[in-house]
């Protein structure tokens, strides 16, 4: 097991911490939605990415917001 070297992942969070969040508010979902997009535009379905990871855990946290945000569709 690694131990978490609580400095430097303090100075790279602090760089990242604007840019991947959980979103409360429509704004916040808004701004992880386009960074996704963006992603997306660049990785495409490229898994072996540096930044593929990256692109995973935006779209749980939007997932998640759609979970408790966005009504179903009601399908007929």
């Amino acid at each position: 097991m690694q131990n978490l070297d609580v400095n430097k992942t303090a100075d790279a969070w602090a760089s990242l911490a604007g840019t991947v969040f959980v979103p409360h508010t429509e704004e916040e979902y808004q701004r992880l939605v386009s960074l996704l997009d963006g992603l997306i535009d660049e990785i495409g379905e490229d898994e072996s990415h540096p930044l593929a990871s990256l692109m995973e855990i935006v779209g749980v946290l939007i997932e998640k917001y759609e979970d408790e945000h966005v009504p179903e569709l009601a399908v007929e």
